[in-house]
């Protein structure tokens, strides 16, 4: 009996323990997202400084840095938030893409998304979906943009900018993303 309570006892500790350790390292991972898209924030605001007045105007924004790699084929992947202006919540979320054409590259883009309304914001964090098809020319290191991206996107109501950060990409491609919430982070 003594060692059943004792048993129970490690068990409600462990179990105890590992939450506490989840929350922790879910707060961190919040805290590094929010960091690192706070920089890539700054680095549009640097570049294009009536940004900032804009996304103050917005009902809220999304910020995302993506990594990927093509070559006639490519594919990307990310993560970042989207900041609700009004209600100042955060919805953590990931992103991957896929993209087809005459395109070569390896690159670290930032993504900001500038929502017109809210029911924009809403809809882009329950479906996600952004279709886009481009003509690039870019390169970048340290944060500066040696050129730039033109495309369309299935969203009317937000304004999507890019910048890339580090890395080449050249070529005309067409493609999807897609955004969906970080089911571990929210």
């Amino acid at each position: 009996m003594k060692l059943q309570r004792q048993l129970g006892f490690g068990v409600l500790c462990l179990a105890l323990m590992t939450g506490a350790a989840f929350a922790q390292d879910k707060a961190a991972k919040q805290a590094e997202v929010v960091k690192s898209t706070s920089a890539a924030l700054e680095r549009f605001y640097k570049a294009k400084p009536d940004l900032k007045a804009a996304v103050a105007k917005a009902p809220g924004y999304g910020i995302f840095t993506t990594y990927g790699v093509s070559f006639l084929i490519g594919g990307s992947g990310g993560t970042g938030l989207v900041h609700d202006s009004k209600a100042k919540k955060n919805t953590y979320m990931n992103v991957g893409g896929a993209s087809a054409g005459i395109q070569l590259g390896a690159s670290q883009t930032d993504l900001l998304v500038v929502f017109k309304t809210p029911g924009a914001m809403s809809k882009f964090i329950d479906k996600g979906w952004e279709m886009s098809g481009s003509a690039t020319a870019s390169a970048g290191a340290s944060g500066a943009q040696a050129g730039g991206g033109k495309g369309t996107t299935a969203m009317e109501e937000a304004d999507t900018y890019t910048l890339t950060k580090n890395g080449l990409e050249v070529g005309l491609a067409a493609g999807v993303s897609k955004f969906w919430k970080d089911k571990d982070l929210n």
